[in-house]
């Protein structure tokens, strides 16, 4: 299974893409989706870049599914509008792009990947550039998109048999089908 994690920013979002075969994870790409070019007060053209990147970052890598980082409220309400709101774009294309999205929050991400929710951002970058054996660190957000990728590979299929287990199943709402919403 192919697995693509997405960091959201709104300057900067990372990618993260790997491949899981049974215990077995092997890199495949990582990089970021850069908006700094665009005017700051450019809010509906930087987060076209980040649809429009993360629309091409699926169509390069053909993941199986995604997963993103679950934002929370910060300090500055005005900021965390605005990572919202580039999360959104993101989310909104891996969905566009027919994928299902797993979500994860950083603390989760980083217990997953380093063995403690509060490691560094150093931390998270050696612990990935060792489970995945890569020859230096990867960038911040792209290490931080492929530790999404990685949780997912470890936690999406438990949280699968768990569901099959108990009958649970995904439900998708506000579907649209000739225009008119089920």
């Amino acid at each position: 299974m192919r697995i693509l994690g997405i960091d959201p920013g709104l300057q900067i979002a990372g990618f993260g893409v790997v491949d899981i075969d049974g215990p077995h994870l092997s890199y495949v790409a990582s990089g970021t989706i850069k908006t700094t070019h665009l005017v700051r007060s450019d809010l509906p053209g930087r987060l076209k870049v980040l649809f429009d990147g993360v629309r091409e970052v699926v169509q390069r890598y053909q993941p199986d599914v995604s997963s993103v980082e679950i934002v929370f409220v910060n300090v500055n309400p005005q900021a965390t509008l605005l990572l919202g709101q580039a999360r959104g774009a993101c989310v909104t294309a891996l969905v566009s792009s027919e994928l299902a999205v797993a979500e994860y929050t950083a603390l989760q991400m980083k217990k997953a990947v380093a063995g403690y929710g509060k490691a560094g951002k150093a931390e998270v970058q050696q612990m990935v550039m060792r489970l995945l054996k890569l020859p230096s660190l990867p960038g911040k957000d792209a290490a931080d998109a492929l530790g999404l990728a990685i949780t997912h590979a470890h936690a999406g299929a438990a949280m699968a048999r768990l569901a099959a287990a108990s009958g649970l199943k995904a439900q998708i709402d506000g579907k649209y089908k000739d225009g008119r919403s089920r």
